[in-house]
């Protein structure tokens, strides 16, 4: 079991950053793929990216690459999202997820509550 607490969400005027933190607890932070996620009102969940179990091997949505930074720190446990040049279409909650597998589609087994991420035009 991996728990995963997301924090770093609020209110950006459009061209801000924000970064987005998620802490994780429980079986060994090191052994999953990390990733987040977002989900705007009245649409489905969509991937933002994700991060290999050592940090060396990243992806990113199409809308994200250029603006946003995976990043994850083995030894606190800690994964973040550093978002940069911020559209009101990010508007969304954002979403932690911890995946067990090594490769292929990241389904994610372990979900963080989200934080809310509002752009404001």
């Amino acid at each position: 079991q991996v728990q995963l607490v997301e924090s770093g969400g609020g209110l950006v005027q459009a061209g801000g950053s924000l970064r987005l933190s998620c802490a994780a607890s429980g079986r060994i932070f090191s052994n999953y793929r990390m990733g987040w996620f977002r989900q705007a009102p009245g649409k489905e969940r969509d991937f933002v990216a994700s991060i290999s179990y050592g940090g060396g091997i990243t992806f990113y949505t199409d809308s994200a690459k250029g603006r946003f930074t995976i990043s994850r720190d083995n030894a606190k446990n800690m994964v973040w999202l550093q978002m940069t040049s911020l559209k009101p279409e990010d508007t969304a909650v954002y979403y932690c997820a911890a995946d067990r597998r090594i490769s292929g589609p990241f389904i994610g087994d372990y979900w963080g509550q989200g934080t809310q991420v509002s752009v404001s035009s």
